[in-house]
């Protein structure tokens, strides 16, 4: 009977191994934690948005790091696919907004332990708190590995779903790029993605934990070329920026050691300059006799209001009727573009995802093969793609776990 070892229970291990098994493969999944799909319980802040429910060529866009290459991936294994499999497995979905799917629990540990019945149903061989120490290849062909504790598993095929760098505390160590390398891949540059920022801005603090809604961002680069735009929900931090919109942006943006970048905020993006100054105008005419600072309460939450203040540069004390309109009109500018200056990313720990890895062009995308050495296969964010947010990353997982578990 063919063998092969998965290292890594993740989504695209546990998807690999459950899809191997149904051929009849001998399956050894290895697991360095003491429990699977650690990373999957605290995705989509511990709901885990499995996959987004938008036609195959969108999810293919909304990857901006190599997308084409999951093109048969997407395909082979769709969404409509996943949610058919977790319902399969007892696990009810449900879509919001953006067409992102969730289990209806709300509960990320509803689909670690879907996939965790599904490979035990399976009767595939899970070796928890253990970890690989090496894959040995012969004459460019997998052979064995040989695990930390110097046993050997002699295989037919190998597949590395180890993840990335990002949350290390769930096993993503960079184990993976390790075991690429010693084989002859090529790991591209490894950086953090999906990631909040911090700026320079010392202010930001006094903002911590603000989360705004319905506010839209604008991203430059240092030549004033507008490289990003989104519409959602922001939260600032002790440091700087993070929320959905932001951890987008990061995925668009490159080093910050060769890039300055600043991110504006449009506070009000559903009025544009016209219209927010007449809404500032009647506010002004209601709180005409009181002082500036107590004039902006019905327009912006409290925690805002003195930043807002200090950078207009109108004294908090003025009565309201005194503020000049080329005051308010500075006034509007400001609200309108409310704007930071990128110091670096936050570190890669508190990544959602890793952007970069194994280099897609020595690999197989009809199959997850590597083309350098036989019986070796990779799945999930080890590859050089990361998507935004929205479901996409794990999509990315499911589908090529399945083509590495189909075709090992």
């Amino acid at each position: 009977m063919k063998k092969v070892v998965i290292i890594g229970a993740g989504a695209a291990g546990m998807m690999a191994a459950s899809v191997a098994a149904d051929r009849g493969l001998d399956v050894v999944l290895v697991e360095k934690n003491h429990r699977v799909g650690r990373k999957i319980l605290i995705t989509g802040k511990g709901r885990c948005n499995i996959t987004n429910d938008c036609e195959i060529e969108e999810l293919i866009e909304n990857v901006p790091k190599n997308g084409k290459f999951l093109y048969s991936a997407f395909y082979t294994f769709t969404n409509t696919n996943v949610i058919e499999m977790f319902n399969s497995l007892g696990v009810k979905t449900k879509t919001e907004r953006g067409k992102r799917v969730f289990p209806e629990s709300d509960k990320a540990h509803d689909i670690a332990n879907a996939l965790e019945k599904q490979i035990n149903n399976k009767k595939v061989k899970l070796l928890l708190n253990t970890k690989v120490d090496k894959i040995v290849s012969k004459d460019n062909k997998v052979e064995k590995v040989i695990l930390n504790n110097k046993k050997e598993i002699k295989c037919d095929s190998v597949i590395v779903a180890t993840g990335g760098l990002s949350y290390p505390l769930t096993g993503s160590t960079g184990d993976g790029y390790k075991f690429a390398k010693t084989l002859g891949h090529t790991v591209t540059d490894i950086k953090p993605s999906l990631i909040g920022m911090e700026v320079q801005e010392n202010y930001v603090s006094d903002l911590e934990k603000l989360a705004l809604r319905n506010i839209s961002i604008s991203v430059y680069n240092s030549k004033n070329k507008k490289v990003y735009d989104d519409f959602g929900e922001l939260e600032f931090t002790k440091y700087g920026l993070d929320g959905p919109v932001i951890k987008s942006a990061s995925c668009r943006m490159k080093d910050t050691t060769k890039e300055n970048y600043k991110i504006v905020i449009d506070l009000k993006p559903a009025l544009d300059e016209e219209k927010l100054d007449k809404r500032i105008q009647k506010d002004f005419q209601k709180y005409t006799n009181k002082k500036f600072e107590k004039a902006l309460d019905d327009l912006l939450p409290k925690k805002i209001i003195p930043i807002i203040i200090k950078l207009s540069d109108i004294d908090p004390d003025t009565v309201v009727h005194q503020i000049s309109r080329e005051q308010r009109k500075n006034l509007v500018k400001l609200l309108k573009s409310l704007t930071f200056t990128l110091k670096r990313y936050r570190p890669i720990e508190e990544a959602i995802i890793t952007s970069g890895g194994i280099k897609v062009s020595e690999i197989n995308a009809s199959t997850m093969e590597s083309k350098l050495v036989e019986g070796l296969f990779f799945a999930g964010e080890v590859i050089d793609v990361d998507a935004y947010t929205g479901g996409f990353n794990l999509q990315i997982a499911f589908s090529t776990g399945y083509l590495a578990g189909y075709y090992c």
